[in-house]
This record gives structure tokens, C-alpha cells and sequence, in this order.
């Protein structure tokens, strides 16, 4: 499934966010949950502007609550509930995606080294490129998500951030969506 280039530079047309479980109950007990809203926010926004859809997992909402209400999501979107720490493993969002010919997976959410860590494994095991966005995934303690990070990228998944994501995907200035993107980092 890894088609395109050897440096992992990501398509748009076949490339999806995933929006794994931030959901009510857990965000109060995340580290530095706050800053984390904000970075998941511009990014779903970025992902918009560029017209890249997203995909939401919620773990357990019987127990966990829905996604957090500070999340902003864009509308006409389906929830993927799981009980599986990992998003690929436990519904159809893994046949959805092979379906729709998608390559590249942008990673953002909670908890880093439970299911974002779990499904960047076996989407990497699936043949997906996966790209974890680091300013946008957390876990309770800071040392979890820096050790969760380190397995992440150990097993072939490129570590990002927020803007390098963004830009990489948008690839040339000089346009709408560029002023849009920048005015959204600002």
C-alpha cells in the first residue's frame, strides 16, 4: 500500500486525519490538555482548508463520554466507536480506508502510548505511511508520550508537527489556501 515517494511526503487525495479519542472524561487528566485542544483544533482546521478528511475514534463512550465539546469537528462526520486500543484493529475503519485508497495517515489524540501508539503500529503493519503529529498527541505524563513517540518512529512512523504537516501537504505559497493556513498558525 506505500505507494508514491521514498521520503514519505504525503498526497493529498489519498491521505486522511485520524482524531483518536479525546474524549470528555479523559481530557481533564491529560497533560497539558489545553495546549493540546488548541494544536488538534488548528489542525482539523488545516486539514479543512486543504480539503482532507477526517476520521473520529472515541474508546469506550459508554464509559469515556463523546469527544470532548472543545474539539471543534466538522460537521457530516461519522463517529467510529471501539473498545480495542487500536483504531485499525476493533471496526470497519480499516476496510473503509483501504477502500477509499488511502495512503497516509495524519495521527493526532490521546493517549500517546495506548491507542495512538497501537493503531500507528498496525497501520504501519497495514501498509500505511503514518504521520504522527508530536504538538498534537498527549498522554497523562509527559514521559509517556516522549517514550511513545520514540516506539512510534523506531517502527517507521515520521514524527511531525502541526506546521510541518500543514505545509507539507499544501506544498506552494502564493495562494488561498496558504493565507488561510498561515492565518491559521499565526
Amino acid at each position: 500500500m506505500k505507494q508514491g515517494n521514498a521520503a514519505g511526503i504525503p498526497e493529498r487525495k489519498s491521505t486522511r486525519l485520524l482524531v483518536i479519542d479525546l474524549q470528555e472524561r479523559l481530557m481533564p487528566v491529560i497533560h497539558q490538555n489545553t495546549e493540546l485542544i488548541q494544536v488538534v483544533n488548528k489542525l482539523i482546521a488545516g486539514m479543512e482548508i486543504l480539503q482532507i478528511p477526517t476520521v473520529v475514534t472515541e474508546q469506550y463512550p459508554k464509559g469515556l463520554g463523546n469527544t470532548h465539546p472543545s474539539i471543534e469537528l466538522p460537521g457530516e462526520l461519522r463517529v467510529h466507536e471501539k473498545i480495542c486500543f487500536s483504531c485499525i484493529k476493533c471496526n470497519p475503519l480499516l476496510q473503509e480506508l483501504q477502500k477509499e485508497g488511502v495512503t497516509d495517515l495524519v495521527l493526532c489524540g490521546v493517549e500517546a502510548h495506548i491507542c495512538v501508539l497501537q493503531t500507528a503500529l498496525d497501520a504501519l503493519n497495514s501498509g500505511f505511511r503514518v504521520h504522527v503529529v508530536a504538538d498534537a498527541v498527549s498522554s497523562r505524563f509527559a514521559e509517556n508520550k516522549t517514550l511513545a513517540l520514540k516506539r512510534m518512529q523506531q517502527s517507521g512512523a515520521y514524527i511531525v508537527s502541526l506546521e510541518m504537516i500543514l505545509f507539507l501537504l499544501m506544498e506552494e505559497a502564493g495562494n488561498e489556501e496558504f493565507k488561510a493556513i498561515s492565518n491559521l498558525i499565526k
